[in-house]
């Protein structure tokens, strides 16, 4: 019951980084730079130390007692998937919440579940037994179901006229968005690298009296740090270059489309909290804990690119591409979700 309590808790993450892109759709009077500034400053900083302040005591102390390899090793890959942040938005901007999140996530998944034990050492893990077996075949299963909604995705392109894809995702381009998503999903796989190398902290905060639940947080703080590095150093760059720190400026407007952002940036959090939440109830299967996060984040940004219009208008091959995939991915779930109990 334990694992499978976690595996939902995980998905639910996967829900938060479905629809936190949602707020960016009201942002008006901001350049792209600089609400994801903002973006960044509340969802990789603010949020995530608060909550870990809140739950872990002595926080500081934990973090400062890691040996400086594990902080290093956490604060890069914090950076790698930095790189890969700095270009989410942009594949969302060309290929729409729907179809962007699926595939940059898909690949995300199978990256950062499939390289890390095979760089450790632990390869053999992910076929010891039966449920390690049926979890490796549920991450294939949902590289299946990005292949289908792809598919759907260049079947939209080639049947739609331009103004009809302009509705739903102003700026649609395909082949652009593409190449960003391989890149974008890969290098976001960084993330997980970093929140399973930080045992040591782990440790360091249940001995502090941290609940087992919330282990994690500082790990989580350590690794959004590089995150935030080079997410800031971008956007503060391409504000010299657009001189665009008027946007910044104490306005009704501004207020406003600084408030999306950053509750943006506080729901994307969430989905990384509730990884870190779920994975001690998950036990011997918390490794899969980002599979999970990253493949229902794909169906759930599928289900919202339907409901968003996404795919209004669109032939019944391309629906019928859709489907399949969500069938697929909602089956991949399913196959993380009892794979201890098989």
């Amino acid at each position: 019951m334990n694992e499978i309590m976690g595996t939902l808790v995980c998905a639910l993450g996967g829900l938060a980084g479905a629809v936190f892109a949602l707020p960016f759709r009201g942002i008006r009077s901001m350049r792209y730079e600089s609400y994801w500034l903002i973006y960044a400053v509340a969802g990789l900083v603010v949020f995530p130390l608060a909550l870990a302040g809140v739950t872990c005591p002595h926080l500081f102390d934990v973090i400062g007692k890691t040996e400086g390899a594990t902080l290093a090793r956490c604060i890069g890959f914090g950076a790698l998937w930095g790189l890969g942040g700095l270009t989410w938005g942009l594949m969302i901007r060309y290929l729409g919440i729907g179809l962007g999140l699926a595939i940059g996530c898909g690949l995300c998944s199978a990256t950062g579940t499939l390289i890390p034990p095979i760089v450790t050492g632990h390869a053999s893990d992910l076929v010891k037994d039966t449920p390690a077996v049926v979890t490796l075949v549920g991450v294939i299963v949902s590289l299946v179901g990005i292949v289908f909604v792809g598919l759907a995705g260049k079947l939209k392109e080639s049947e739609l006229p331009e103004e009809e894809k302009k509705k739903a995702v102003a700026e649609f381009n395909f082949k652009k968005g593409i190449i960003v998503a391989v890149f974008s999903g890969i290098a976001s796989a960084g993330m997980n690298f970093g929140l399973q190398g930080g045992a040591s902290m782990e440790t360091a905060a249940r001995l502090c009296g941290t609940d087992a639940k919330w282990v994690g947080m500082p790990v989580l703080v350590v690794v959004l740090w590089g995150g935030f590095a080079v997410n800031a150093a971008w956007c503060l760059w391409q504000n010299a270059k657009n001189k665009s720190f008027c946007d910044y400026r104490l306005s009704a407007s501004g207020l406003g489309a600084g408030v999306l952002a950053a509750l943006a940036g506080v729901i994307w959090a969430c989905q990384f909290v509730c990884q870190k939440v779920g994975e001690p109830a998950m036990g011997e299967m918390r490794y899969i804990s980002f599979a999970v996060v990253m493949g229902s984040c794909v169906l759930f940004s599928s289900l919202l690119g339907v409901v968003l219009g996404e795919w209004k208008g669109t032939g019944a091959r391309t629906r019928a591409a859709l489907v399949a995939g969500l069938v697929v991915l909602a089956a991949s779930i399913a196959l993380a979700t009892v794979a201890k109990a098989i």
